[in-house]
């Protein structure tokens, strides 16, 4: 699998490194919710800036499971975790190259192509979580799930039904783009903040329960 996450990195900067000299000297890198520029950077900083992250990103994504103490675990949902880390590669591919089109005058609005990635992500990391086994760096971590077994699974279970909703809502900013913002951070937010309260009660549940 380690191939493909470096043959998706090559392709980044391949394709930066191709189009970098009909780039702008001062180049568009934010949008707002509305599909509008506000925001510029120089133009080496504003081209390179994601492909670093991307590798260093990376580089912590497969370092995670190497030094997790509960390593061992992890091997037990790997092909999950791997193509998230895929999907997730696949994803900065679709965002830079929509940075580096609209820059050499392909106006193609993030509006447009990031609530279906965005929602694709969202999806399989709800796959990925119904998977996961209690680890230290991957899930949802509070000290209750951390803490139990049983608690981890019930809480991962719930939260990838609640990711899993929060992508067909994110996919729907596709349509309704004046909401966009609010169809993927609210539902993100809500569901983390659902799923850390929702971890604590089941931890007192099975703590009552086990007396």
């Amino acid at each position: 699998m380690k191939k493909f996450y470096l043959i998706i990195i090559a392709a980044i900067f391949l394709v930066t490194l191709y189009h970098y000299p009909s780039l702008p000297d001062k180049i568009a890198t934010h949008w707002n919710a509305s599909g509008n520029v506000d925001g510029y950077s120089s133009k080496a900083f504003g081209a390179f800036l994601l492909p670093v992250m991307v590798i260093v990103i990376t580089f912590l994504f497969v370092l995670f499971p190497r030094i997790d103490p509960l390593r061992s675990n992890i091997q037990k949902f790997k092909k999950y975790y791997e193509g998230f880390i895929l999907i997730f590669l696949l994803f900065m591919l679709m965002v830079q190259l929509q940075i580096i089109l609209w820059n050499t005058g392909v106006k193609l609005s993030p509006n447009s192509i990031l609530p279906i990635g965005i929602a694709i992500l969202l999806f399989y990391t709800g796959i990925m979580l119904d998977k996961s086994k209690r680890n230290w760096f991957i899930g949802i971590r509070t000290p209750w799930t951390l803490s139990s077994d049983k608690v981890w699974d019930k809480t991962h279970k719930l939260g990838g039904k609640l990711f899993k909703i929060s992508a067909i809502l994110a996919a729907l900013g596709m349509v309704f783009t004046y909401l966009l913002i609010w169809l993927i951070i609210v539902p993100i937010l809500s569901s983390a903040l659902f799923l850390f309260v929702y971890s604590y009660f089941v931890y007192k549940a099975t703590k009552k329960y086990s007396k």
